[in-house]
């Protein structure tokens, strides 16, 4: 239902405009909105007026006036003058307050036919039926996940829709508690960088404007309102796969995610084995923080033992010196790239066995 506040702007506005006062009465004599206090008494009136056959009449010092939404009497309008002008105001301020109530519950019926899109809950058939009644046509297109750091509140979505304000071709509404759901339109972003750039623009306005931290990841390109959901689906997926292999990005595209989307689909059985084919039985259950950034600025540099040395700050033979150690505890030469890249996988996988440990953990007693 649109609030009463927006009506009463709205009466305001044509009176300001105007010079005529109105007031807006529900079809059961209930008063919504008002530019004068109209007496307690009018509720007969009203209710006397939306049960005949008149469109419109005089009285009590006041022109009325029904306001029919789809067909269906949905309001009472008084215009308090008997002129001509008046009667002309009214009619005017129908309108007014029938494309109102029109335009927003198309929006809402827009919003909530994308959320049942968005989670697949429409047959086929009908998801095209409502498409045409909405006026949505065929487009390709792409959902944005936007996954806020801690509560998200109304500024978080307001802002995202702020974006997109004067788009009628993309979408923005929420289906759970943490994130809120763009789907855009991509017609006229042809590359994989303009993907990339809208989600970099989402987190950069999102953390000038509303103040929050978010990650956003997106979905394949879909052409059909069906697989919409499936670009939903691939979205809220990079985010998770982001989450244990990509904790520093805060983009994450599902047609990036590498070797990390095939540890994420592993079963714990093989994921045990691999580290026991790389470990031995004694799989290391931490590491030592300088070794790992040792290792990690090791990688970065592509196994260049000078440039590591030197953007870690120490000299080469000490940087080889640490490279021996840990291949004497650990039986891993990084030096090399095949066990560079052995000792890679396994801390990925390593990082995904942690994260389904603790999702089992956040699982209350009895569940599985």
């Amino acid at each position: 239902m649109l609030s009463n506040h927006k009506l009463q702007v709205t009466l305001e506005e044509i009176k300001e405009i105007s010079r005529i006062d109105l007031a807006l009465f529900s079809e059961k004599g209930k008063l919504q909105a008002a530019t004068y206090e109209p007496g307690e008494d009018m509720e007969g009136a009203i209710c006397h007026f939306a049960e005949s056959m008149a469109e419109s009449q005089m009285l009590a010092g006041c022109h009325f006036f029904k306001v029919y939404i789809e067909n269906e009497l949905e309001y009472v309008l008084l215009a308090r003058a008997v002129s001509e002008e008046a009667y002309m105001i009214g009619r005017l301020a129908v309108c007014q307050v029938r494309s109102l109530v029109c335009a927003y519950r198309e929006q809402f019926d827009r919003n909530s036919f994308i959320q049942n899109v968005v989670l697949g809950n429409m047959l086929v058939v009908d998801m095209y039926n409502k498409a045409k009644k909405l006026h949505i046509e065929a487009a390709q297109r792409v959902v944005f996940v936007i996954e806020v750091a801690g509560k998200k509140d109304s500024i978080v979505v307001e802002t995202v829709r702020s974006m997109f304000v004067d788009s009628t071709k993309d979408f923005v509404t929420e289906v759970d508690e943490q994130s809120v759901v763009l789907v855009k339109d991509v017609r006229d972003m042809e590359s994989e960088e303009d993907l990339a750039g809208m989600a970099k623009m989402l987190v950069d306005n999102l953390h000038a404007e509303a103040m929050v931290k978010v990650r956003v990841g997106y979905g394949n390109r879909v052409n059909l309102l069906p697989e919409i959901a499936r670009s939903y689906q691939e979205a809220k997926l990079a985010l998770e796969v982001g989450r244990i292999f990509y904790i520093e990005e805060d983009m994450v595209s599902y047609g990036n995610l590498g070797i990390g989307r095939l540890i994420y689909q592993l079963p714990a059985s093989l994921c045990e084995m691999f580290l026991k084919e790389v470990f031995g039985e004694k799989i290391p259950a931490s590491f030592d923080e300088e070794l790992m950034i040792t290792i990690n600025k090791f990688f970065e540099n592509n196994l260049n033992i000078s440039e590591t040395a030197r953007q870690l700050y120490v000299h080469r033979n000490t940087l080889v010196y640490r490279l021996e150690r840990i291949e004497k505890s650990l039986g891993l030469d990084v030096r090399t790239f095949e066990d560079a890249m052995l000792f890679k996988i396994a801390m990925m996988v390593i990082s995904h066995m942690d994260y389904q440990k603790g999702l089992e953990g956040e699982k209350p007693e009895g569940k599985k």
